[in-house]
Protein backbone atom coordinates (compact mmCIF):
# COMPACT_ATOMS: atom_id res chain seq x y z
CA UNK A 1 0.00 0.00 0.00
CA UNK A 2 1.08 3.52 -0.71
CA UNK A 3 0.74 6.14 1.86
CA UNK A 4 0.63 9.50 1.27
CA UNK A 5 0.32 12.44 3.84
CA UNK A 6 1.10 15.93 3.85
CA UNK A 7 2.46 15.92 7.29
CA UNK A 8 4.06 13.09 8.79
CA UNK A 9 4.51 9.07 7.91
CA UNK A 10 5.94 6.10 9.49
CA UNK A 11 7.07 2.83 8.43
CA UNK A 12 8.26 -0.43 9.49
CA UNK A 13 8.39 -4.52 8.98
CA UNK A 14 5.45 -4.45 11.36
CA UNK A 15 1.74 -2.90 11.92
CA UNK A 16 2.10 -2.66 15.43
CA UNK A 17 5.54 -0.89 15.58
CA UNK A 18 4.02 1.18 12.71
CA UNK A 19 0.67 2.09 14.98
CA UNK A 20 3.10 2.59 17.49
CA UNK A 21 5.11 5.30 16.08
CA UNK A 22 1.82 7.11 14.73
CA UNK A 23 0.23 7.25 18.07
CA UNK A 24 3.83 9.00 19.40
CA UNK A 25 3.38 11.41 16.58
CA UNK A 26 -0.32 11.97 17.04
CA UNK A 27 0.40 12.68 20.73
CA UNK A 28 2.77 15.86 19.85
CA UNK A 29 5.88 13.23 19.67
CA UNK A 30 9.07 14.12 17.07
CA UNK A 31 10.52 11.64 15.08
CA UNK A 32 12.87 10.43 17.04
CA UNK A 33 10.76 9.23 20.10
CA UNK A 34 8.16 7.98 17.41
CA UNK A 35 11.18 5.43 16.37
CA UNK A 36 11.47 4.48 19.15
CA UNK A 37 8.91 3.80 20.31
CA UNK A 38 8.50 1.93 17.25
CA UNK A 39 11.83 -0.01 17.82
CA UNK A 40 10.56 -1.09 21.31
CA UNK A 41 7.54 -2.74 20.03
CA UNK A 42 9.84 -4.43 17.33
CA UNK A 43 11.62 -5.72 20.06
CA UNK A 44 8.21 -7.94 21.15
CA UNK A 45 6.37 -8.26 18.04
CA UNK A 46 9.03 -8.83 15.63
CA UNK A 47 11.47 -10.95 18.20
CA UNK A 48 13.38 -12.83 15.90
CA UNK A 49 14.46 -9.62 14.14
CA UNK A 50 15.53 -7.39 16.85
CA UNK A 51 15.60 -6.80 19.87
CA UNK A 52 17.23 -5.39 23.02
CA UNK A 53 20.55 -7.70 22.93
CA UNK A 54 21.38 -6.44 19.89
CA UNK A 55 22.96 -3.11 17.69
CA UNK A 56 21.21 -0.32 16.04
CA UNK A 57 22.52 2.28 13.97
CA UNK A 58 20.33 6.04 12.98
CA UNK A 59 20.92 8.94 10.60
CA UNK A 60 18.79 11.80 11.92
CA UNK A 61 18.27 15.05 9.99
CA UNK A 62 16.25 18.41 9.38
CA UNK A 63 16.32 20.43 6.67
CA UNK A 64 18.68 22.72 7.23
CA UNK A 65 20.94 21.21 9.12
CA UNK A 66 23.90 18.54 8.51
CA UNK A 67 22.31 14.54 8.78
CA UNK A 68 23.89 13.39 12.47
CA UNK A 69 24.96 9.17 12.68
CA UNK A 70 24.41 7.20 15.62
CA UNK A 71 26.23 3.62 15.46
CA UNK A 72 25.20 1.61 18.55
CA UNK A 73 27.45 -1.30 17.93
CA UNK A 74 28.83 -3.48 20.76
CA UNK A 75 32.09 -4.40 21.23
CA UNK A 76 33.99 -7.85 21.61
CA UNK A 77 34.33 -9.03 24.99
CA UNK A 78 37.56 -8.72 26.22
CA UNK A 79 37.72 -12.47 27.08
CA UNK A 80 37.96 -14.42 23.63
CA UNK A 81 35.82 -17.09 22.77
CA UNK A 82 37.02 -20.48 21.64
CA UNK A 83 35.99 -20.27 18.01
CA UNK A 84 35.81 -16.91 17.76
CA UNK A 85 34.96 -15.64 14.13
CA UNK A 86 33.60 -19.38 13.31
CA UNK A 87 30.32 -19.84 15.53
CA UNK A 88 27.34 -19.08 13.60
CA UNK A 89 25.07 -19.26 17.07
CA UNK A 90 25.23 -20.41 21.01
CA UNK A 91 27.42 -18.86 23.06
CA UNK A 92 30.37 -17.98 21.23
CA UNK A 93 29.03 -16.89 18.89
CA UNK A 94 27.33 -14.21 21.67
CA UNK A 95 30.54 -12.57 22.13
CA UNK A 96 29.51 -8.86 21.62
CA UNK A 97 28.16 -6.48 23.63
CA UNK A 98 24.83 -4.92 22.74
CA UNK A 99 25.00 -1.31 21.35
CA UNK A 100 20.85 -0.59 20.56
CA UNK A 101 20.13 0.43 23.86
CA UNK A 102 22.92 2.83 24.52
CA UNK A 103 21.85 4.22 21.53
CA UNK A 104 18.52 4.91 22.14
CA UNK A 105 20.12 6.61 24.96
CA UNK A 106 22.02 9.19 22.12
CA UNK A 107 18.85 9.47 19.80
CA UNK A 108 16.65 10.56 23.08
CA UNK A 109 19.49 13.47 23.70
CA UNK A 110 19.07 14.65 20.46
CA UNK A 111 15.38 14.50 20.88
CA UNK A 112 15.55 16.70 24.21
CA UNK A 113 18.22 19.06 23.17
CA UNK A 114 17.74 19.93 19.97
CA UNK A 115 14.43 18.47 18.50
CA UNK A 116 12.05 19.83 21.36
CA UNK A 117 11.17 16.58 22.59
CA UNK A 118 8.73 15.96 25.88
CA UNK A 119 8.05 12.50 26.07
CA UNK A 120 9.66 10.48 28.89
CA UNK A 121 10.66 7.24 28.76
CA UNK A 122 7.37 5.08 30.05
CA UNK A 123 5.60 7.06 27.43
CA UNK A 124 7.70 5.95 24.86
CA UNK A 125 8.37 1.92 26.06
CA UNK A 126 4.82 1.46 27.20
CA UNK A 127 2.64 0.23 24.19
CA UNK A 128 5.86 -2.33 23.89
CA UNK A 129 5.61 -3.47 27.73
CA UNK A 130 1.72 -3.64 27.60
CA UNK A 131 1.88 -5.97 24.39
CA UNK A 132 4.64 -8.08 25.93
CA UNK A 133 2.52 -8.50 28.78
CA UNK A 134 -0.72 -8.95 27.25
CA UNK A 135 0.67 -10.45 24.24
CA UNK A 136 0.75 -10.60 20.41
CA UNK A 137 -0.34 -12.64 17.32
CA UNK A 138 3.17 -14.37 15.91
CA UNK A 139 3.72 -13.12 12.86
CA UNK A 140 3.96 -15.07 9.77
CA UNK A 141 7.83 -14.24 9.67
CA UNK A 142 8.44 -15.48 13.00
CA UNK A 143 6.85 -18.76 12.27
CA UNK A 144 8.35 -19.50 9.21
CA UNK A 145 12.03 -18.24 10.83
CA UNK A 146 11.28 -20.36 13.69
CA UNK A 147 10.15 -23.97 12.22
CA UNK A 148 13.46 -23.08 9.32
CA UNK A 149 15.98 -23.15 12.55
CA UNK A 150 13.92 -24.19 15.59
CA UNK A 151 16.56 -27.64 15.82
CA UNK A 152 19.65 -24.88 15.58
CA UNK A 153 17.60 -22.50 17.97
CA UNK A 154 15.81 -24.54 21.07
CA UNK A 155 18.77 -25.95 22.36
CA UNK A 156 20.30 -22.70 23.40
CA UNK A 157 20.28 -21.87 26.76
CA UNK A 158 16.81 -19.99 27.72
CA UNK A 159 15.30 -20.28 24.02
CA UNK A 160 12.76 -22.31 24.34
CA UNK A 161 11.45 -21.26 27.79
CA UNK A 162 10.38 -18.34 25.78
CA UNK A 163 9.50 -19.29 22.09
CA UNK A 164 8.60 -23.05 22.63
CA UNK A 165 5.11 -24.45 23.24
CA UNK A 166 4.49 -27.74 24.38
CA UNK A 167 1.88 -29.47 22.29
CA UNK A 168 1.26 -26.50 20.56
CA UNK A 169 2.38 -25.36 17.00
CA UNK A 170 4.34 -22.29 16.58
CA UNK A 171 2.00 -21.12 13.94
CA UNK A 172 1.20 -17.71 12.41
CA UNK A 173 -1.35 -16.05 14.57
CA UNK A 174 -0.48 -18.13 17.90
CA UNK A 175 -0.74 -15.85 20.71
CA UNK A 176 2.86 -15.13 22.33
CA UNK A 177 3.40 -13.06 26.02
CA UNK A 178 6.82 -12.17 26.90
CA UNK A 179 6.38 -11.18 30.79
CA UNK A 180 10.07 -11.61 31.51
CA UNK A 181 11.14 -9.10 28.31
CA UNK A 182 8.37 -7.03 29.58
CA UNK A 183 9.91 -6.28 33.22
CA UNK A 184 13.22 -5.68 31.51
CA UNK A 185 11.66 -2.51 29.29
CA UNK A 186 9.62 -1.49 32.22
CA UNK A 187 13.22 -1.36 34.23
CA UNK A 188 14.65 0.51 31.25
CA UNK A 189 11.69 2.94 31.32
CA UNK A 190 12.15 3.91 34.95
CA UNK A 191 15.64 3.85 35.14
CA UNK A 192 17.07 4.49 31.94
CA UNK A 193 18.91 3.11 29.13
CA UNK A 194 22.41 3.27 30.85
CA UNK A 195 20.51 0.88 33.39
CA UNK A 196 20.97 -1.78 30.28
CA UNK A 197 24.69 -1.38 31.17
CA UNK A 198 25.18 -0.76 34.78
CA UNK A 199 23.50 -1.79 37.45
CA UNK A 200 21.62 -4.88 39.16
CA UNK A 201 19.82 -5.29 35.68
CA UNK A 202 22.87 -4.89 33.99
CA UNK A 203 23.86 -7.33 36.85
CA UNK A 204 21.27 -10.32 35.88
CA UNK A 205 22.41 -9.90 32.27
CA UNK A 206 26.22 -10.79 32.51
CA UNK A 207 25.18 -13.46 35.02
CA UNK A 208 22.74 -14.71 32.66
CA UNK A 209 24.96 -14.57 29.75
CA UNK A 210 27.97 -16.00 31.98
CA UNK A 211 26.07 -18.81 32.93
CA UNK A 212 25.02 -19.89 29.19
CA UNK A 213 28.96 -19.66 28.55
CA UNK A 214 29.16 -16.26 26.54
CA UNK A 215 32.18 -14.26 27.38
CA UNK A 216 30.48 -11.11 27.77
CA UNK A 217 30.74 -9.83 31.56
CA UNK A 218 29.83 -7.03 33.82
CA UNK A 219 32.72 -4.62 31.98
CA UNK A 220 32.22 -5.86 28.93
CA UNK A 221 28.38 -4.26 29.35
CA UNK A 222 29.72 -0.85 31.37
CA UNK A 223 32.28 -0.22 28.66
CA UNK A 224 29.48 -0.34 26.14
CA UNK A 225 28.79 3.00 24.70
CA UNK A 226 26.89 3.95 21.13
CA UNK A 227 28.79 7.01 19.39
CA UNK A 228 27.47 9.99 17.44
CA UNK A 229 29.52 10.28 14.24
CA UNK A 230 29.14 12.06 10.72
CA UNK A 231 27.44 10.58 7.90
CA UNK A 232 29.51 10.10 4.84
CA UNK A 233 28.10 11.55 1.80
CA UNK A 234 28.79 10.50 -2.11
CA UNK A 235 26.83 12.93 -4.57
CA UNK A 236 24.42 11.29 -7.07
CA UNK A 237 22.39 12.81 -9.52
CA UNK A 238 21.76 16.42 -8.28
CA UNK A 239 21.60 15.74 -4.44
CA UNK A 240 23.75 13.74 -1.78
CA UNK A 241 23.11 10.11 -0.68
CA UNK A 242 24.43 9.99 2.83
CA UNK A 243 24.85 6.37 5.35
CA UNK A 244 26.84 6.03 8.11
CA UNK A 245 31.32 5.02 8.36
CA UNK A 246 32.85 1.74 9.14
CA UNK A 247 32.82 -0.30 10.73
CA UNK A 248 29.25 -0.49 8.77
CA UNK A 249 29.05 -1.44 5.26
CA UNK A 250 27.44 2.29 4.28
CA UNK A 251 30.47 2.83 2.44
CA UNK A 252 29.82 0.20 0.46
CA UNK A 253 26.21 1.49 -0.14
CA UNK A 254 27.62 4.71 -1.28
CA UNK A 255 30.57 3.30 -2.78
CA UNK A 256 27.87 1.45 -5.27
CA UNK A 257 25.62 4.64 -5.80
CA UNK A 258 29.59 6.14 -6.49
CA UNK A 259 29.86 3.80 -9.29
CA UNK A 260 26.34 4.13 -10.88
CA UNK A 261 26.98 7.73 -11.10
CA UNK A 262 29.42 8.06 -13.87
CA UNK A 263 26.74 6.50 -15.98
CA UNK A 264 23.54 7.94 -17.13
CA UNK A 265 20.82 5.54 -16.37
CA UNK A 266 17.78 7.00 -19.09
CA UNK A 267 14.57 7.53 -17.98
CA UNK A 268 13.28 6.12 -20.80
CA UNK A 269 14.57 3.08 -20.89
CA UNK A 270 13.58 1.57 -17.31
CA UNK A 271 15.26 -1.59 -16.03
CA UNK A 272 16.94 -2.51 -19.36
CA UNK A 273 20.09 -4.73 -19.75
CA UNK A 274 22.50 -2.37 -19.09
CA UNK A 275 20.75 -1.21 -16.08
CA UNK A 276 21.33 -4.51 -14.43
CA UNK A 277 24.85 -5.14 -15.72
CA UNK A 278 25.72 -1.49 -14.12
CA UNK A 279 23.93 -2.45 -11.24
CA UNK A 280 25.73 -5.85 -11.07
CA UNK A 281 29.13 -4.73 -11.52
CA UNK A 282 29.34 -2.12 -9.39
CA UNK A 283 27.70 -4.22 -6.39
CA UNK A 284 30.23 -6.53 -7.50
CA UNK A 285 33.36 -4.04 -6.38
CA UNK A 286 31.90 -3.00 -3.66
CA UNK A 287 31.37 -6.20 -2.01
CA UNK A 288 34.82 -7.40 -2.54
CA UNK A 289 36.16 -3.55 -1.61
CA UNK A 290 33.86 -4.36 2.11
CA UNK A 291 35.18 -7.60 2.27
CA UNK A 292 39.18 -6.55 1.77
CA UNK A 293 38.87 -3.47 3.69
CA UNK A 294 35.73 -2.80 6.19
CA UNK A 295 36.57 -3.29 9.55
CA UNK A 296 36.54 -1.62 12.87
CA UNK A 297 38.55 1.94 11.91
CA UNK A 298 39.50 2.00 15.45
CA UNK A 299 42.22 -0.85 14.84
CA UNK A 300 42.87 -0.71 11.25
CA UNK A 301 42.72 2.12 8.90
CA UNK A 302 39.90 2.07 6.63
CA UNK A 303 40.56 4.13 2.95
CA UNK A 304 37.34 5.56 2.76
CA UNK A 305 38.17 8.33 0.93
CA UNK A 306 39.94 5.96 -2.06
CA UNK A 307 36.92 3.94 -1.68
CA UNK A 308 34.58 6.32 -2.59
CA UNK A 309 37.16 8.05 -5.14
CA UNK A 310 37.85 7.74 -8.53
CA UNK A 311 38.09 4.08 -8.94
CA UNK A 312 37.56 1.08 -6.62
CA UNK A 313 39.97 -0.44 -5.10
CA UNK A 314 39.09 -3.89 -6.40
CA UNK A 315 38.87 -2.89 -9.83
CA UNK A 316 37.19 -5.29 -12.14
CA UNK A 317 33.50 -2.52 -12.00
CA UNK A 318 33.91 -2.15 -15.84
CA UNK A 319 33.49 -5.28 -17.04
CA UNK A 320 31.20 -8.52 -16.65
CA UNK A 321 32.18 -11.60 -16.10
CA UNK A 322 31.09 -14.85 -13.65
CA UNK A 323 33.72 -14.05 -11.22
CA UNK A 324 31.89 -12.89 -8.02
CA UNK A 325 33.28 -10.36 -5.03
CA UNK A 326 36.59 -11.25 -3.17
CA UNK A 327 35.11 -13.83 -0.77
CA UNK A 328 37.86 -13.46 1.88
CA UNK A 329 35.04 -13.13 4.03
CA UNK A 330 31.59 -15.14 4.13
CA UNK A 331 29.06 -14.11 2.96
CA UNK A 332 27.52 -11.83 5.92
CA UNK A 333 23.69 -12.75 6.73
CA UNK A 334 21.53 -10.33 8.24
CA UNK A 335 17.68 -10.31 9.78
CA UNK A 336 16.84 -6.94 10.91
CA UNK A 337 14.54 -4.41 10.72
CA UNK A 338 14.09 -0.81 8.95
CA UNK A 339 12.14 1.93 10.50
CA UNK A 340 11.59 5.38 8.90
CA UNK A 341 9.97 8.09 10.50
CA UNK A 342 9.41 11.88 9.14
CA UNK A 343 7.58 14.25 11.61
CA UNK A 344 5.70 17.55 11.10
CA UNK A 345 8.30 19.61 11.96
CA UNK A 346 10.29 17.82 8.72
CA UNK A 347 12.63 15.63 11.23
CA UNK A 348 13.19 12.18 9.63
CA UNK A 349 14.46 9.26 11.13
CA UNK A 350 16.48 6.29 8.94
CA UNK A 351 17.12 3.50 11.75
CA UNK A 352 18.64 0.14 11.23
CA UNK A 353 18.27 -2.60 14.11
CA UNK A 354 19.20 -5.91 14.71
CA UNK A 355 19.83 -9.26 16.21
CA UNK A 356 21.73 -10.06 12.89
CA UNK A 357 20.71 -13.76 12.18
CA UNK A 358 17.05 -14.57 12.77
CA UNK A 359 16.75 -15.10 16.90
CA UNK A 360 20.37 -13.64 17.04
CA UNK A 361 22.25 -16.77 18.87
CA UNK A 362 19.63 -18.01 20.24
CA UNK A 363 21.02 -17.24 23.80
CA UNK A 364 18.86 -16.07 26.08
CA UNK A 365 20.53 -13.82 29.17
CA UNK A 366 19.28 -15.43 32.27
CA UNK A 367 15.58 -14.53 33.60
CA UNK A 368 15.81 -10.74 31.57
CA UNK A 369 13.61 -11.93 28.42
CA UNK A 370 16.78 -10.64 26.26
CA UNK A 371 17.56 -12.64 23.44
CA UNK A 372 21.09 -12.14 22.43
CA UNK A 373 22.76 -11.46 19.04
CA UNK A 374 25.18 -13.26 17.51
CA UNK A 375 27.19 -10.87 15.77
CA UNK A 376 30.27 -12.21 17.04
CA UNK A 377 29.54 -14.10 14.12
CA UNK A 378 30.40 -11.23 11.91
CA UNK A 379 34.59 -11.13 12.55
CA UNK A 380 36.70 -12.93 9.89
CA UNK A 381 38.45 -16.21 11.08
CA UNK A 382 41.66 -15.13 9.02
CA UNK A 383 43.78 -14.60 11.37
CA UNK A 384 45.50 -10.65 10.09
CA UNK A 385 42.83 -10.34 8.69
CA UNK A 386 41.41 -6.38 9.17
CA UNK A 387 38.19 -7.94 10.55
CA UNK A 388 39.91 -10.38 12.82
CA UNK A 389 38.79 -10.76 16.35
CA UNK A 390 40.22 -8.90 18.67
CA UNK A 391 39.71 -7.45 22.40
CA UNK A 392 37.18 -4.81 22.34
CA UNK A 393 37.00 -4.58 18.66
CA UNK A 394 33.27 -3.67 16.85
CA UNK A 395 32.85 -6.39 13.52
CA UNK A 396 32.42 -5.39 9.81
CA UNK A 397 28.47 -4.31 10.44
CA UNK A 398 26.18 -4.92 7.59
CA UNK A 399 23.61 -2.44 9.15
CA UNK A 400 23.39 0.82 6.90
CA UNK A 401 19.99 3.41 7.16
CA UNK A 402 20.74 5.76 4.04
CA UNK A 403 19.28 8.94 3.19
CA UNK A 404 19.13 11.27 0.18
CA UNK A 405 19.10 14.71 -0.08
CA UNK A 406 18.69 17.68 -2.64
CA UNK A 407 19.25 21.97 -2.01
CA UNK A 408 20.00 21.05 1.67
CA UNK A 409 16.54 19.22 2.46
CA UNK A 410 15.78 15.97 2.74
CA UNK A 411 13.91 14.30 -0.49
CA UNK A 412 14.38 10.48 0.59
CA UNK A 413 14.83 8.23 3.67
CA UNK A 414 15.02 4.29 2.66
CA UNK A 415 17.00 1.07 4.36
CA UNK A 416 16.46 -2.82 4.50
CA UNK A 417 17.27 -5.60 5.77
CA UNK A 418 19.56 -8.65 4.28
CA UNK A 419 22.93 -8.32 5.32
CA UNK A 420 25.29 -8.20 1.83
CA UNK A 421 21.41 -7.23 0.53
CA UNK A 422 21.22 -4.15 2.39
CA UNK A 423 23.38 -2.23 -0.06
CA UNK A 424 22.23 -4.31 -2.70
CA UNK A 425 18.51 -3.21 -2.35
CA UNK A 426 19.28 0.68 -1.50
CA UNK A 427 20.91 0.80 -4.71
CA UNK A 428 18.06 -1.07 -6.62
CA UNK A 429 15.59 1.99 -4.38
CA UNK A 430 17.39 4.96 -4.86
CA UNK A 431 17.89 4.86 -8.44
CA UNK A 432 14.33 3.85 -8.84
CA UNK A 433 13.52 6.98 -7.41
CA UNK A 434 15.71 9.31 -8.79
CA UNK A 435 16.69 7.96 -11.86
CA UNK A 436 13.28 6.36 -12.83
CA UNK A 437 11.49 8.92 -10.74
CA UNK A 438 8.89 6.10 -9.08
CA UNK A 439 7.04 6.92 -6.03
CA UNK A 440 8.24 4.38 -3.23
CA UNK A 441 5.32 1.48 -3.65
CA UNK A 442 6.88 1.11 -7.05
CA UNK A 443 10.39 1.42 -6.58
CA UNK A 444 10.24 -1.42 -3.77
CA UNK A 445 7.93 -3.56 -6.06
CA UNK A 446 9.87 -3.63 -8.98
CA UNK A 447 12.13 -6.75 -9.59
CA UNK A 448 15.68 -6.93 -8.29
CA UNK A 449 19.10 -8.61 -8.50
CA UNK A 450 20.94 -9.92 -6.10
CA UNK A 451 24.72 -11.00 -5.98
CA UNK A 452 26.22 -13.54 -4.26
CA UNK A 453 24.07 -15.80 -1.38
CA UNK A 454 20.83 -14.25 0.04
CA UNK A 455 19.52 -15.39 4.07
CA UNK A 456 17.58 -17.45 1.77
CA UNK A 457 19.42 -19.03 -0.69
CA UNK A 458 23.34 -19.84 -0.03
CA UNK A 459 24.51 -20.43 -3.76
CA UNK A 460 26.79 -17.94 -5.01
CA UNK A 461 24.87 -16.85 -7.95
CA UNK A 462 23.28 -13.67 -9.39
CA UNK A 463 19.52 -13.99 -8.33
CA UNK A 464 17.54 -12.53 -10.43
CA UNK A 465 13.68 -12.13 -9.66
CA UNK A 466 11.20 -13.83 -12.40
CA UNK A 467 8.77 -10.99 -13.30
CA UNK A 468 12.24 -9.11 -14.85
CA UNK A 469 11.91 -8.81 -18.59
CA UNK A 470 12.80 -12.39 -20.07
CA UNK A 471 14.57 -10.41 -22.51
CA UNK A 472 17.16 -8.90 -19.81
CA UNK A 473 17.35 -12.38 -18.32
CA UNK A 474 18.52 -13.86 -21.47
CA UNK A 475 21.20 -10.97 -22.34
CA UNK A 476 22.23 -11.33 -18.94
CA UNK A 477 22.83 -15.38 -18.98
CA UNK A 478 24.43 -14.84 -22.41
CA UNK A 479 26.83 -12.20 -21.25
CA UNK A 480 28.37 -15.00 -19.27
CA UNK A 481 26.44 -14.10 -15.49
CA UNK A 482 25.49 -17.31 -13.48
CA UNK A 483 21.75 -16.33 -13.46
CA UNK A 484 19.43 -17.68 -10.75
CA UNK A 485 16.13 -16.90 -11.22
CA UNK A 486 14.12 -16.63 -8.08
CA UNK A 487 10.38 -15.60 -7.51
CA UNK A 488 8.79 -12.53 -7.87
CA UNK A 489 9.05 -10.40 -4.79
CA UNK A 490 11.20 -12.85 -3.19
CA UNK A 491 12.20 -11.73 0.38
CA UNK A 492 15.64 -12.91 0.00
CA UNK A 493 16.77 -9.73 -1.86
CA UNK A 494 15.77 -7.74 1.24
CA UNK A 495 12.29 -6.30 2.92
CA UNK A 496 12.56 -2.67 2.51
CA UNK A 497 11.48 0.64 3.25
CA UNK A 498 11.15 4.26 1.94
CA UNK A 499 9.52 7.68 2.43
CA UNK A 500 9.99 10.54 -0.13
CA UNK A 501 9.21 13.79 -0.03
CA UNK A 502 8.41 16.39 -2.66
CA UNK A 503 10.74 19.75 -3.32
CA UNK A 504 8.13 22.25 -1.23
CA UNK A 505 8.04 19.32 1.97
CA UNK A 506 4.19 19.45 1.28
CA UNK A 507 3.38 15.53 -0.39
CA UNK A 508 5.32 12.94 1.70
CA UNK A 509 4.73 9.35 0.08
CA UNK A 510 5.83 6.33 1.42
CA UNK A 511 5.61 2.36 1.70
CA UNK A 512 6.80 -0.75 3.15
CA UNK A 513 8.10 -3.49 0.89
CA UNK A 514 5.50 -5.62 -0.73
CA UNK A 515 8.00 -8.38 0.00
CA UNK A 516 7.50 -8.00 3.50
CA UNK A 517 4.63 -7.58 6.33
CA UNK A 518 5.32 -4.18 6.76
CA UNK A 519 3.03 -0.76 6.82
CA UNK A 520 3.17 2.49 6.32
CA UNK A 521 0.97 5.43 7.61
CA UNK A 522 0.75 8.68 7.75
CA UNK A 523 -1.26 11.39 9.75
Amino acid sequence: MLAQSHTALVTTPHPDATRAGLAILRAGGNAIEAALAAAAMLCVVYPHMTGLGGDACWLLARDGREPLGILGIGQAAIARPSDAGLAMRGPAAASTTAGAVDSWRLAYRVSQESWAGTLDWPALLGPAIARAEQGYPVSQSQAFWYKTHRNILDPQPGFKDIFDRPGEQCEAGCRQTQGALAATLAHIAEHGPRSFYEGPLAARIATGLRAAGSTVTDTDLKATRAAYVTPLAVPYRDGEAFNLPPPTQGVTALQILHLLNRFDIPRARGDDTRFYVLLIEAIKAALADRNRFVADPAFTPVPVPAMLGKASLAGGHASTGTDSPDTEHAALSGDTVWVGVRDPAGGCVSLIQSLFFDFGSGVVAGDTGVLWHNRGAAFSPIAGHPNAWAPAKRPLHTLSPALYRKNGKVRAIYGSQGGDGQPQALAHILTRLVDFGMDPLTALARPRVHVGPTFLDSRKGIKIESDADIAVIRDLQQFGYPIEIVSALNPGTGQAGAITVNASGSLLLGAHDPRSEGLCLGL
